[in-house]
This record gives structure tokens, sequence and C-alpha cells, in this order.
């Protein structure tokens, strides 16, 4: 139609965004056979496929149902020899299907009774925050080791990354308390050397005195069962203002603090070297700080009804595994 107001070729092309090389030809082709036989798409030149439909089946089904002998997963060679093709071959029909036998995902579905009352709870929090109130995710990251190389490492240079020792020795461990303000991502933090209800307590009477008076306090935690001590239950019910709100079992995702020390393993530990406990406990306040200087909150977008349809299609495969 706009070949026929007399518009270019390479304008057309432009226009709907294909080449001139392409404009020109549908313009030749609708001159040989009209507007008739337009839309349908000529078969391809070129290479034909040399595969069996059969031998396709027959590689998908035992990816999909099937282990090589005394492994647990097929690679494209142990595939190749099973099937009688080349591991090219293996790898072109699993590419074409999404078929990735070397990668496995973990899950957990909760088994939580109360699990959509928790989830309601828990996520109408993040999305809808109460007034005059702070919203906390807290847990502890609980026996973080001081590990110390056996040899310096080497730096980083042109053509080489950061080198390592593999081995390492231990200098003992602390338990860090966290507690992550949805609203502006700040983070209270208190390394205790372990984690029972006397620390929690502890770590509690910080938040107290960290947190304004005048706002309620609301802990979103996990069911661990320092959290539901007799003496916390106590110390709770002496301060009002704070309330607790625990996750469903199984469900540590839905604790944005788990996020941040996700952050704090990539970024601090897992490439530190610490002399004694000490040192540990001074470079986590160290990334602590550096932190709260420039914070930055983990927006929840998830609602309750998203979740609740994937949890009830999860439990529907995993009732057809079952069966």
């Amino acid at each position: 139609m706009l070949a026929a107001d007399g518009v270019a070729n390479i304008r057309i092309a432009a226009q709907v965004g294909v080449k001139p090389a392409t404009v020109r030809a549908w313009r030749a082709r609708f001159a040989e056979e009209g507007l008739a036989k337009l839309g349908n798409v000529r078969a391809g030149r070129g290479r034909k496929s040399t595969i069996p439909q059969d031998k396709i089946d027959e590689i998908v089904y035992l990816t999909r149902h099937s282990t090589p002998d005394g492994q647990t997963h097929w690679s494209c060679r142990t595939m190749a020899a099973k099937a009688g093709v080349s591991p090219a071959t293996v790898q072109r029909v699993w590419a074409a299907r999404g078929l990735k036998p070397h990668l496995v995902e973990t899950f957990k579905l909760s088994n939580d009774p109360k699990f959509e009352e928790k989830l309601i709870d828990v996520v109408g929090l993040y999305l809808n925050p109460p007034d005059k109130a702070i919203v906390l995710c807290m847990d502890e990251k609980s026996s973080v080791q001081a590990l110390d190389r056996t040899q310096p490492s080497l730096p980083m240079k042109k053509g080489r990354a950061q080198t390592m020792t593999h081995d390492y020795k231990r200098h003992g461990t602390a338990t860090l308390f966290a507690a992550l303000d949805v609203l502006t991502g700040k983070v209270i933090g208190q390394c205790l050397p372990r984690h029972r209800h006397t620390e929690f307590l502890k770590f509690l009477r910080t938040i107290d005195g960290e947190i304004p008076d005048e706002l309620a306090v609301h802990l979103i935690c996990d069911n661990y069962a320092t959290h539901k001590h007799e003496s916390v239950r106590a110390w709770l019910d002496k301060h009002p203002r704070f309330q607790l709100h625990f996750t469903p079992t199984s469900s540590s995702w839905l604790n944005l603090v788990e996020r941040w020390f996700r952050e704090l393993t990539d970024k601090a530990l897992r490439r530190g070297v610490f002399h004694s406990v000490p040192d540990l406990i001074a470079k986590i306040e160290d990334y602590l700080a550096a932190h709260n200087n420039d914070p930055k909150p983990f927006v929840w977008t998830a609602t309750t009804q998203d979740i609740l349809a994937k949890v009830a299609r999860g439990r529907v495969a995993l009732q057809a595994v079952n069966q």
C-alpha cells in the first residue's frame, strides 16, 4: 500500500523495519502472484534436517524420563553414545526444546498449616505498612567463621585474577543479628557470640534503644524456637509496641533480610581474610557502616495472589510426581 502511494523502497524499508531488499522481493512477488498467495510463506531453501523425527523423540524421552547407568543426569556425550548420534546433535535437540539436564534448581514448598495466613500478614506489611510504625525484617546469621588463609593472597594484575589459597585456618565463629528497615534499607546489626534467647533479648533491647519511642515496631522473623522463648514473650508483654510476625516454615525467601545477608556474604565475607573473631566482627561492622551511609531498600512487588497461584502450581506438580 505504501508502494501504491509512490513511496520509495528505501523509505518503505525504514518505516516498516525491514531491509530494502525485502521490500523489493515482496513487491516482485506481489506483481507475479497477486494478493491471493501473498500470505503464504514459501518453503525455505537450504539444508534440510537430517535427524529423523523418531530419533529426536527418543532423545527427548530419554532425557526427561531416564538417567545413564550409575549417574544422576545426562551429558551431551553420554546421550550421544546412547542414542547413536553426535554430541552436537544432542546439543541442538536440547537447545531447541529448552532442556538443560546439567542444571538443577532447589525448591521447598512449605507445609505450614497457616501458610496463607502468615503469607498475607507478611506481604501486607511490605505492600501496605501501617502508619506511625517501622517494619523490620530480622534474622540471625549464625556461625559466621573467621577464616584466615594459610598463605597471603596474590593481587590482581593484567591477565590474572586475584588468587587465594584453597585451604584456610579457623579462628572461631560469631553470630550476626540484623534487622533491615523495609522502608529505608538501613540495617541495625549486632555481633554476639551465640544465638540463644539471651542474645536475642539483648538484640531486642538494642532495637528498642535505636527506634524512636513514638513508633510501633513490627518485627518479621522466622519460627526459630529462640524467638518464641518464654523469656522473650515476657519481654514483649512489657514492651507492647513490639509485635512479632512469623514467616511460614520453610519460607525464608519471605524475609528480606536474607537478601541483605547474601550481599554481605558476597561483598565482605566470602573473599575476606580474618585473623581472629574480633577482626571478623570489626570488618562486619565496617560493612554495616558503609551500607548505612548509602542504604537502598529492597522493593517487594509480588502480591499474595501471585505467590499463592505459584505455590498451588507447585503442589499440583509435586503431587503428580509422587503419584
